[in-house]
């Protein structure tokens, strides 16, 4: 339970990337490793019957003290790269993945008093272990994390064990009235700095620490943070305001699709901020878009603060993209639009040639795939989404800012895909459009990501 609920309570200040979960997965293997080996000196070296309880108890002031600790650390952490977030969780997750994985061995050798039955004890053991750690993850990846904020959860996690701890402490023998009474004066405690530490979120969904700020220098102005990123724009008082420069490249490919003056049918690959769906709205009418968005918090979040109205203009779907996209007719769609990737992350499944050829499927012919990719340094993962959209499209180009070369330069490029020839634009200033030629260039020797093969997480950032 902590493991998933720690991934929750860094992203925040670090991102939620493949790295965070390496790291957090890492570290408390690691306290595992490390509290089973003293867990097992401990008990064939004193008094076993006294350990149960005391490790319960401590194992729970460590869980409940993770909310402060990584309150107090995340903020230090942001910007710091894989080095700030291994050290959060080294000093919030490994003290008490260590001092909770020492109860098993001093169970074993409390139970363990005939070696004819050693495999029978340590088998019960280990399968009861499992059955609890099954319990904990479906039951906070389903019902937990869902239901309550994330450090509701981990406040009550640290709140049951030492409960529990207390609950074993008098039969063992191994805890005072007056310990009791200053346990429950460090558990107020640990629970006032929980509550103290508050949260950076106006929202926490499924996926994501979700807030809204308002844009001082715009009445209308809202931007979403997801996590620790600026993620959409949005002006209530003008759907055709687009802030962000990528979105703006979008916008243009939107007013460059035939007819000039027509309605489009628009399938959306993540809705966010849902700018560009309105956007479409106010400036083709009669045009019907269809949101496929993983995280149905946001959905919620954009009702209720960023003006969102669904409709029959305008419909939303929540679930995954690969799999929601699949039920999409056969050229059913002018345009769509894939905007689901982050600056930190990107959902992998989404970028490969089968995903790709799935979005061919959706598009009537001469329809137009653009695809937002987000990408720094070399522009590996950049490079090669072109090649794979290349190997599919018989026309790619390519929108960016030029850098002092003239070549792509690092942050949004927007990607344009079609069968029928990528329409014409009116490129806004801070953009250059490379053609299918240039665009083959820059791809040079990249690999085409496949559902086999698809290191995006790698490419975006190398190693």
């Amino acid at each position: 339970m902590l493991e998933i609920l720690g991934v929750r309570l860094l992203a925040p200040y670090v991102g939620l990337t493949l790295e965070t979960y390496t790291t957090i997965i890492g570290v408390v293997l690691a306290g595992i490793a490390a509290g089973a080996a003293l867990g097992g000196q401990a008990a064939d070296r004193g008094d076993a019957r006294r350990l149960p309880a005391t490790l319960l108890i401590a194992g729970g002031l460590l869980a409940m003290a993770t909310v402060p600790l990584v309150r107090a650390l995340g903020e230090g952490a942001e910007g710091g790269g894989d080095g700030a977030a291994l050290l959060v969780a080294l000093v919030a997750l490994f003290p008490p993945a260590a001092v909770l994985s020492a109860v098993t061995p001093v169970m074993v050798k409390l139970q363990l008093g005939d070696l004819a039955v050693s495999g029978s004890v340590v088998g019960r053991l280990s399968a009861w272990a499992t059955a609890g750690a099954l319990t904990g993850t479906f039951g906070t990846g389903f019902v937990l994390v869902p239901l309550l904020p994330t450090r509701v959860t981990v406040l009550l996690v640290g709140a049951a064990l030492c409960v529990a701890g207390l609950l074993v402490g008098p039969r063992l023998r191994a805890l005072t009235r007056a310990g009791a009474t200053g346990l429950a004066a460090v558990v107020l405690a640990l629970v006032l700095a929980g509550v103290a530490a508050g949260s950076r979120c106006d929202v926490e969904t499924v996926y994501y620490c979700a807030q809204v700020n308002d844009d001082p220098g715009r009445q209308g102005g809202r931007v979403l943070e997801l996590d620790d990123l600026r993620h959409a724009y949005v002006d209530l008082d003008d759907p055709r305001h687009l802030e962000f420069a990528y979105v703006r490249w979008i916008g243009a490919a939107i007013d460059a699709l035939p007819p000039r003056r027509g309605a489009v049918d628009a399938v959306f690959l993540g809705g966010g901020g849902f700018t560009l769906p309105r956007y479409l709205a106010a400036t083709r009418r009669g045009s019907r878009s269809r949101v496929l968005e993983v995280d149905g918090g946001v959905v919620d979040l954009a009702r209720e603060r960023l003006g969102l109205r669904t409709g029959p203009g305008l419909e939303v779907r929540v679930g995954d993209g690969r799999v929601t996209l699949r039920d999409e007719p056969s050229r059913s769609a002018d345009l769509v639009v894939g905007d689901a990737f982050g600056g930190r992350a990107i959902p992998w499944h989404l970028a490969t040639r089968e995903f790709v050829a799935d979005v061919r499927r959706v598009l009537r012919p001469g329809g137009v795939y653009a695809l937002n990719v987000i990408d720094r340094g070399g522009l590996a993962l950049a490079r090669a989404e072109a090649a794979t959209l290349l190997d599919t499209f018989t026309d790619v180009r390519l929108l960016a800012r030029a850098d002092a070369r003239g070549e792509p330069e690092a942050g949004n490029l927007v990607l344009l895909a079609s069968d029928g020839g990528v329409p014409e634009l009116r490129v806004p200033d801070d953009a250059r459009v490379w053609r299918r030629d240039e665009v083959e260039a820059f791809a040079g020797d990249a690999g085409v990501l496949r559902d086999d093969d698809a290191p995006a997480d790698q490419l975006l950032t190398p190693r």
